[in-house]
Parts: structure tokens; sequence; C-alpha cells
């Protein structure tokens, strides 16, 4: 800025409530308006005078910082700040501050100015806006977690009375054969139902062990659509309209058809049960804004299911994907479907979205990140070979450091005609392998165990005995959601016992195949 005729005064403007003053380049002021004077008192007590070295007027550990601003200022450099200035024992607000040079008629640089604003009383008001915000936030999770709890508590009570029901009617001594295959039966069926509300959970926390595949999507629908339209009934017409051109994704084809069934299933309670749900797959350069998060590019599969229901108002809208939310009556749905296919959505790389309005229908678009063409899937053609009784157990090294969980595996593989060997974490599982890794047939091993992991023990197996299988076990590993399970199998807990034992027998049928090589 350059000083014009009228004179450097004038310029200053004593009409600006704001703080304003002029300096040389020894730093003294040479203007400065009533403003600037006034609030100078206030912060420091202190009447600046026509002279006066500027920065010298200030306290000491602020003196540095002003000088600072004030040579870039006289430098030629254009630029704002904001600073905490003032005595402590006064005032101490903080400034916005503007700084530039001040030119003579040719040019030169002669002095610099700044202009100075007090922004304490809007800071203060940002400030108690964020504690609002961040209070209202903490009673937002602490109503969602509660919410959660009281789902979980409520689905788990239901299940463990019909365990512990069916538990006290075994124990008669007088009951019935067909009674008893009921209860066992009923017991099955709990823990199987038990074990899904829990997948469904990591499902929507994004917690889960997802193991990715190539695959058509609109050959993936096609093998679920029987299914699909069993569940919806005979009154709900599926349209299908996948179009011609293969999308090829890689996601978890297991949850991948879950996700599709649950949105089924809420289509079909939506229309209460009869009406038209309209399956549609394309191709689509972005994801749009949804909720939280901006626009996503990139090349997706754009999996949409429509009904013809009722319709969402704006409310439920903004909660649907929330665990344990749901606008069915008490006892008609856990809540937790759709929040499946959000968090499956998620951690896939993708997204799911809801259009609706009342009386209008919905429409559910998944999101899958296109992974190449569809031609580049080449079908594996195996010849499954399961392993046979023979005249030598297969030997298993089951490392578990849960008790209960331990001596009730290692008792049902007995029983199922294997040798056990048990190792109580994964030093003592790697150590045993150490001393005699060849009278193992296979290794059966938790995930998360205090110390060495299963999936750190089973790394140093592979290293040092490449032949020897490591089957892994887990309820839940925030390491399996985040990297994987290393190219090791994974059984999910709970699991049968049936399951195991025929796992564990190919396993160690292929070390047998590969050694006999």
């Amino acid at each position: 800025m350059s000083i014009g005729s009228h004179g450097l005064w004038e310029w200053i403007g004593q009409s600006d409530q704001s703080p304003i003053c002029a300096f040389d380049h020894d730093f003294r002021l040479i203007a400065f308006n009533k403003a600037h004077g006034d609030e100078f008192a206030r912060i420091y007590d202190y009447q600046v005078q026509i002279g006066d070295v500027f920065p010298d007027l200030f306290l000491p550990e602020q003196r540095g910082v002003i000088r600072g601003f004030m040579a870039r200022a006289l430098a030629g450099e254009v630029f704002n700040v904001t600073e905490e200035f003032g005595d402590p024992d006064l005032f101490k607000p903080y400034w916005d501050i503007a700084y530039a040079p001040l030119r003579d008629a040719d040019g030169r640089i002669v002095g610099a100015f700044h202009h100075a604003k007090d922004i304490s009383d809007r800071l203060r008001t940002e400030a108690a806006l964020r504690t609002a915000e961040d209070a209202l936030r903490q009673s937002q999770k602490m109503e969602a977690v509660g919410q959660l709890t009281g789902g979980v508590a409520h689905d788990f009570n239901n299940l463990l009375t019909i365990v512990k029901s069916a538990v006290e009617m075994l124990k008669l001594p007088t009951l019935k054969d067909e009674r008893r295959v009921r209860y066992i039966s009923a017991i099955d069926e709990a823990t199987i139902r038990a074990s899904k509300l829990t997948q469904q959970l990591l499902a929507f926390a994004r917690r889960q062990a997802l193991k990715p595949e190539l695959f058509d999507v609109a050959g993936n629908i096609g093998s679920v659509a029987e299914i699909m339209q069993t569940l919806v009934g005979p009154r709900v017409t599926i349209v299908r309209d996948v179009g011609d051109d293969a999308l090829c994704v890689s996601a978890d084809t297991n949850q991948f058809d879950t996700a599709l069934i649950n949105m089924a299933v809420n289509a079909r309670d939506a229309m209460s049960g009869e009406g038209t749900l309209t399956i549609g797959v394309r191709q689509v350069e972005h994801i749009p804004p949804l909720r939280e998060r901006g626009a996503v590019s990139g090349s997706f599969a754009a999996i949409s299911i429509a009904d013809t229901g009722t319709g969402l108002p704006i409310g439920d809208r903004e909660r649907i994907f929330e665990p344990f939310f749901t606008t069915k009556p008490v006892g008609s749905g856990t809540g937790l479907g759709l929040s499946q296919v959000f968090g499956f959505a998620r951690q896939s790389g993708g997204d799911i979205q809801v259009e609706s309005e009342p009386g209008s229908g919905s429409r559910f678009t998944l999101f899958l990140p296109i992974a190449g063409n569809v031609r580049a899937i080449n079908p594996v053609v195996t010849n499954a070979v399961e392993a046979q009784p023979t005249g030598t157990a297969p030997c298993v090294l089951v490392v578990e450091d849960n008790a209960e969980v331990a001596a009730s595996t290692v008792d049902a593989l007995d029983q199922l005609g294997f040798r056990t060997v048990l190792a109580v974490n994964g030093v003592e599982g790697l150590r045993e392998v150490s001393e005699d890794a060849d009278r193992f047939d296979v290794v059966f091993s938790d995930v998360v165990m205090p110390g060495m992991t299963g999936i750190e023990m089973g790394c140093e197996i592979r290293r040092l005995h490449g032949g020897l299988p490591v089957v892994l076990a887990s309820g839940y590993s925030h390491v399996l959601a985040v990297d994987g399970t290393s190219g090791f199998e994974l059984i999910h807990k709970p699991y049968s016992i049936d399951q195991v034992s025929q796992i564990l027998r190919r396993a160690a049928a292929g070390r047998l195949r590969s050694i006999a090589a």
C-alpha cells in the first residue's frame, strides 16, 4: 500500500474501531489511531506514543513474536495471523492481525502497518459450540450403545432361554428319546442363530474377516434368485434387470449373498409380502455423497433392489443402517439385516444408498468396486479328495489358551479318531513343532492368544516347516479384519466339530500327499 497525498494519518482513519498502527524500519511507531491507543492501554496499561519502539512495549515472551511479524511486513509480505497478545493480569485477547508494507510514490517500502481485530468473543463462541457438539455426539454415542446393548441382550437372552430350558429338560431321567432329539435340535439351532447374530454385529462394525473372491455380480444374483424367491413368498414378483455386460468384483461371496437376501427380506416386509421387487445391476463411475463422506470416484457395480412398499420418512432413512433400528413391530425383526449390508459394503471399499419417499417405495443400492473383466476368472477344477480313515489316525496339534474350549475340542477330536497334542499358547505350540514337526499332520490354532498370536505362530511354522498345514479358528480378531488370514484357512467360532473334522482331515490328507510325492 502506498501513502497518498492526503497523508498517512488520513489513511490510518481515526474512525476505524479496530486498532491500526504504522511503523518504520526501526520498528518505531509513526502513526496509530485512537482505537489502537485505547486497546493497548487496556491490555498493557500503557499509553503508546509516536516514536516508541513497538516490540519493546510487549511482555518479554511476546516481543520476539511481534517483532517477527513486523519484520515480515517490512520485507514486503502481506499476510494475516491469529495470535494472543496482552498482559494476563489485565486482558489477553486473541487477535486477527493483517500486515502489509507501506510504500512511497516510487514503490519503495518506507514502513508497514498492522490492523488488528479482537476475535476473542468469536473464538469463545466457536469453542462453546464445539463443546456442545462434542457433548451431543457423546450423548448420541451413549444412546447408540444403549440401543445396541439392549438389542443384543434381548436377542441373546431369548436364545439363552431356549438353551437353558432344553438343558434342564435333558436332565430329566424319564425323558423320551423323541423329546431328547427335539431339545438337542433346539440347542443346535439356538447356537447357529447366536453365531449369525455375532457375525451381523461384526459386519456392521466392519470387523469381520472377509474372504474376497473374484466373481460376476449377475452370476451370483442368479445363483441366489431361487432362495430369494422362497424367502419373499409367492405374492412377490421378482424382476431382474441385470443387463448383458458382466461386471466383476472382488468381495466375500457369502457376505454378498447375505447382503442380497437381507435387502430382499427387508423389501418383502416393506410390501407386507405382496408387490414387485426389482433387482438391477449397472456400472457407475462414482459413488454419490452419502452420510458423512463425499463422493467417491472410480468404477463401481451398482446393485439395486427396489420395492413397491410403503416407503420411508426422512427420519427413518437417516437411521435405517443403525444396528437394532427397525421399523417393524416388536418381535418381527432384529434390526441387523441392513446394518450387515452397510458394514459389508464399507469394508469391501463400497457403500450403500437408500432412496425412498413415503408411499412411493424404496430403492437400496449396494456399490462395490469393479475388479476387472470377468473373463479373467479361470474356473479351477479340482478333484476333491477327502481323507479316509486309515490305520494311523491324523495327529493334530491343538493350540488354544482357553481351558474350557481346549478341553472340549481335544475331547471331541479324540472321539472322532484323531490323535491330539495340546499347547496352551503360540510360543508353546511353536516349541512343540520345533521339537518334532514330523509327528504332526496339521496344526489347529486359535488366533487371539497372549504373547504370540495364532497368525504369528503359523507364519513361523510356514517359514520353518512349510509342509505342515495350519488351520486357524477365531470368534473375532481385529487383526483378521484388517490384514486378513495371511493365507491360512479360517474357521469361525462357534464351529461344529463335524466341520472342524472335515477341514482337518482334508488338510492332513494334503500333507500326506505332498510327503508321498
